[in-house]
């Protein structure tokens, strides 16, 4: 069990016998009397969120997941399958349970599982990505800077905002936490 005061953003709560993922933490001090902290929480068995307002001198039991190291291998329709590097166990994850990260699975690609009880219960992208673009506008010479960038669609579905100089067919590095261009990794 933690004090309330210090949950963080990400971190995992076991509350009313569930797990909920950390989305926000507002604290708020009153004149006099207690801090109250405000939580806002995302179910990990059903996406459901909720708000929960606790004092500042209430603890909350912190839920302790094992991050296994796994390949994304394919998916058949909602089910997306990985492999445990070590033990070549697959194992299937509902799309539901994946959310935005389904923008950066691409396969041999390593992510982190997060397991609880020996169930997965969320996915972690690695830092950056490298994914082709399939859509953008065409390079024009003589572009100014002011224009200097431009949407594309990248192989996954993901849109982003590229440099003028990236083309269709390009192979881009992304950073999956900000979803910003890195770099050109490859040109077509």
């Amino acid at each position: 069990m933690i004090p309330v005061t210090q949950v963080k953003k990400g971190m995992t709560l076991k509350m009313e016998g569930e797990l909920f993922k950390v989305v926000d933490v507002f604290h708020h001090t009153q004149g006099r009397g207690y801090a109250i902290v405000k939580l806002k929480l995302k179910s990990l068995k059903d996406g459901r969120q909720i708000e929960k307002r606790l004092q500042s001198g209430e603890k909350v039991e912190q839920a302790y997941l094992e991050r296994v190291p796994m390949t994304y291998i394919y998916n058949d329709g909602d089910l997306y399958y990985f492999m445990n590097n070590e033990t070549y166990e697959q194992v299937p994850i509902h799309r539901e349970m994946i959310g935005e990260v389904v923008y950066f699975l691409k396969e041999d690609v390593v992510f982190e599982i997060e397991m609880h009880d020996g169930k997965p219960v969320g996915v972690i992208p690695p830092k950056t990505v490298e994914l082709e673009v399939v859509e953008t506008e065409p390079y024009l010479k003589g572009a100014t800077a002011a224009a200097s960038n431009k949407p594309a669609v990248l192989e996954t579905g993901l849109k982003i905002s590229v440099p003028f100089f990236i083309e269709k067919g390009d192979v881009i590095k992304i950073d999956t936490e900000e979803l910003k261009y890195i770099e050109r990794v490859r040109q077509k």
